[in-house]
């Protein structure tokens, strides 16, 4: 399996269980979960002391933990990246207090999403209102989700998900107005 080399191929093969696909796979693929670690962290206060390649390398070991995923395609991949990154700040916020430290303060989306997702409290919130959308709307949450900490494009959200592009986009402006009513 040695000349396997597009992400979704070494995915595959993964799965079906060529451990060093996994080995193949990550070069690919880290320099742009770098680009997104680095996203988040690009508006981080001085003094963070968790940095983009330790979120990649966080992120990327709970990955190779992961045995019940039926790998799809490159896109795929990329949003279960944004899922575990996800975890990792809303973890990483919760451990430094932010909610001892007017964690309660709200804001709205665009304002969540101009900032990096741990930099301020409201990562706290915005995780919760997930949680409540995910509830009544999987999906959509799944695209605030892919968008918002996946960095993913409505082109490769909609692969992911396997829906339209235009449905991608009514389910980020639906959203966008449902998180905006919970985080005000």
């Amino acid at each position: 399996m040695g000349s396997v080399t597009s992400p979704t191929d070494l995915l595959l093969a993964w799965e079906r269980g060529d451990a060093g696909a996994l080995d193949r796979l990550m070069p690919l693929v880290h320099a742009e979960l770098r680009r997104l670690a680095g996203g988040y962290m690009a508006q981080e206060r001085p003094g963070q002391t968790l940095q983009a390649t330790a979120l990649v390398h966080e992120a990327y070991l709970r990955l190779v933990d992961l045995k019940q995923v039926r790998w799809q395609n490159r896109a795929q991949f990329f949003g279960l990246a944004a899922r575990v990154m996800r975890h990792l700040l809303v973890d990483a916020a919760r451990a430094r207090g932010n909610e001892k430290r007017g964690g309660g303060r709200k804001v709205s989306l665009d304002e969540a999403c101009a900032m990096s997702a741990d930099a301020d409290p409201s990562v706290v919130a915005l995780d919760a209102a997930l949680l409540a959308l995910e509830r009544s709307h999987p999906r959509k949450a799944r695209v605030v989700e892919m968008r918002f900490f996946g960095g993913l494009s409505q082109d490769e959200i909609a692969a992911a998900l396997g829906i339209s592009v235009d449905t991608v986009g009514r389910d980020w402006r639906f959203a966008k107005l449902w998180l905006l009513r919970e985080l005000s």
